[in-house]
């Protein structure tokens, strides 16, 4: 059973900075795109970025692009985001994702399995 374990949350100051883990089990990880989403309150799960198996391309949604870098490191099985200029609308769950398929994904329906997700606040 593959599972995903989300760590790093918690609440921080505007302009601040936080990384995120997600340490997963269950089969290969190097054989599998990972990415993460968010979801803020009374709102649907959105992209926030991927990477492809071998962490050669990385994509980014817009309203993140420039602040945060998503990282893996396939002998941990572990993959990472690094958040900086934090804003008070970054606020939401942060779920880690791996995809069905080889190749990184914008859309929830390529997921196969998600993390039980961390929640971020940002004050301002």
């Amino acid at each position: 059973q593959v599972q995903l374990v989300e760590s790093g949350g918690g609440l921080v100051q505007a302009g601040g900075s936080l990384r995120l883990s997600c340490a997963a089990s269950g089969r290969t990880f190097s054989r599998y795109a990972m990415g993460w989403f968010r979801q803020a309150p009374g709102k649907e799960r959105e992209f926030v970025a991927a990477i492809s198996r071998s962490g050669i391309n990385t994509y980014y949604a817009d309203s993140v692009k420039g602040r945060f870098t998503i990282s893996r490191d396939n002998a941990k099985s572990t993959v990472y985001l690094q958040m900086n200029s934090l804003k008070p609308e970054d606020t939401a769950v942060y779920f880690c994702a791996t995809y069905s398929g080889g190749n990184p994904s914008v859309l929830r329906r390529d997921v196969d399995y998600w993390g039980k997700g961390t929640l971020i606040t940002v004050s301002s």
